[in-house]
């Protein structure tokens, strides 16, 4: 279901941070090391200041996914996404592994996480990004408990939002059963729109995507979308240690002006996304 856009425009793109700084590493690849701390450190230091500059000089406000471990040991970076204008939403605690976590757990940290972004931030995020980019069979429930609004975690559609349900239970030979949609608005992400996977170097696994490939990508799937998805909505993923070294910035920049280039392209940020959706399509 397309989403109303504002007069003139054809399709919403949100080139959306998740601002994990060291988190991502302790979190989700469980280790303390110096070095890998150090890389999300230069995510918050270096990686995140130039993306701020980026946005503002092409005019673009976004969503800042952001874990309140990131908020409480990098506060001037997160100050400065605010003092930017753009939105921040909640991203977890510590980029916990989402999957893995019992439902009192994962109740105790989404409640954890929202209490926190009120406490240090003044301001209860409308949305949620799963630092797992994925869901345990209660997370949906949950967000819709907590009251979030939105959600970015999820792959069921590409290029429109959508009420997203649950696997209740998986039968190989009769199929599967769905949960009823929640109440919650989707805005689906894709692996291949996410900088990490592809231009992030890990240890033991050394494979880095070319840039030059990956713009290419970008540019399909934005070329797809335009053309063909009219009042739809791209989402990136995108992570300031990663986007923020030097040769993937231009690469971000080179799309950027790719994408500009084309008449009607709105950058909201996925708040004013949401507000912008309607139920029906009169």
């Amino acid at each position: 279901m397309p989403l109303r856009l504002p007069d003139g425009k054809r399709l919403a793109v949100s080139l959306s941070p998740d601002f994990d700084a060291q988190s991502v590493w302790i979190g989700t690849f469980r280790t303390s090391s110096q070095s890998s701390l150090s890389r999300g450190e230069f995510g918050a230091e270096v990686g995140a200041p130039r993306l701020l500059d980026t946005f503002e000089r092409y005019g673009i406000k976004t969503t800042w996914c952001v874990p309140t471990h990131t908020i409480q040991t990098f506060p001037g970076a997160v100050s400065a996404v605010l003092g930017h204008g753009h939105e921040v939403a909640a991203h977890g605690v510590y980029h916990e592994y989402v999957p893995k976590l019992e439902l009192d757990e994962e109740r105790r940290l989404m409640e954890l996480q929202l209490t926190l972004h009120e406490r240090l931030l003044g301001l209860r995020p409308r949305g949620y990004r799963s630092p797992a980019l994925d869901h345990t069979d209660h997370t949906l429930a949950l967000l819709d408990e907590f009251g979030l609004e939105w959600d970015s975690s999820l792959m069921g559609h590409d290029f429109y939002p959508y009420h997203p349900r649950s696997v209740t239970s998986i039968d190989l030979e009769r199929g599967s059963s769905f949960s009823a949609p929640a109440k919650l608005l989707e805005f689906p992400v894709s692996w291949g729109l996410d900088d990490f996977p592809e231009l992030e170097l890990i240890k033991g696994n050394a494979t880095q995507q070319s840039n030059e490939v990956l713009l290419k990508r970008w540019k399909d799937a934005f070329d797809f979308a335009y053309d063909r998805c009219p009042g739809g909505m791209m989402t990136w993923t995108l992570h300031p240690q990663t986007i923020g070294r030097s040769y993937n910035l231009l690469m971000l920049e080179r799309f950027i002006e790719y994408v500009i280039e084309h008449e009607g392209v709105w950058f909201p940020t996925l708040s004013e996304a949401a507000d912008a959706w309607t139920e029906s399509e009169d």
